[in-house]
């Protein structure tokens, strides 16, 4: 699932002192919602106290590399093929209509995923739940796009907090400091997405929320 990243120097982006948009830059980067369930993945596999606490290491670096594979590896891959064939303008996405196809092939790879893992009863529900609301919001990420250029950036952030939340309240071994952690990575990204000016405000607002409201309907539909 990517997301736009510019660099430019003239209209409103010039207003923006260099450094504060190199820094915001950075964090686009590596807080990309590509990125964000392979975040989340090694957090509870390696950070979290409990949820994993009896797999072998072997069993859990082959749980990361499958989500590492199918949310990450096969969307950047189709985003580089359909830039190659010309399907898309650049393969920073930078408009709605070069999302249209790797979106709709993101879904797939996201319900792949899903729909293989969640009939694996070893893995705790609430990671489960995780993978089917990272389905539902790139669902609303295509749906959403038809009508505005929501932010990808948001969306996956506001999922990720919202999945700190059932983590903290909804499993043992949960810490109030996991929440207030993806707090403010939520901030920074969506910060970061507003210094740049990709997105009118309203964008950003609309993905945070929606990310969100994605999780809760995978624990509703659960």
């Amino acid at each position: 699932m990517m997301a736009e990243i510019t660099f430019k120097e003239n209209g409103n982006h010039a207003r923006q002192p260099r450094l504060l948009r190199f820094a915001a830059n950075v964090v686009s980067l590596v807080l990309h919602p590509i990125f964000i369930p392979v975040y989340v993945a090694c957090f509870l596999l390696f950070l979290h106290p409990m949820l994993f606490a009896g797999y072998a290491q072997p069993a859990k670096w082959k749980l990361v590399a499958t989500i590492f594979v199918n949310l990450c590896l096969l969307p950047l891959v189709t985003v580089f093929l359909c830039w190659r064939l010309k399907f898309v303008g650049s393969m920073l996405l930078a408009t709605q209509r070069d999302r249209i196809i790797p979106l709709a092939a993101t879904m797939i790879f996201y319900f792949w995923c899903w729909f293989v893992l969640k009939n694996f009863t070893e893995i705790p529900a609430l990671f489960r739940q995780f993978l089917l609301g990272s389905f539902i919001t790139v669902i609303v990420a295509w749906i959403a796009n038809i009508y505005f250029k929501i932010s990808l950036h948001a969306l996956g952030a506001g999922g990720m907090l919202c999945f700190m939340l059932l983590v903290v309240f909804g499993s043992d071994g949960g810490s109030a400091g996991y929440l207030a952690a993806a707090a403010v990575v939520a901030g920074l990204v969506c910060s970061a997405r507003l210094v740049l000016e990709n997105h009118r405000p309203a964008d950003v607002y609309a993905g945070l929320v929606l990310g969100m409201l994605s999780q809760w309907v995978a624990v509703w539909l659960t």
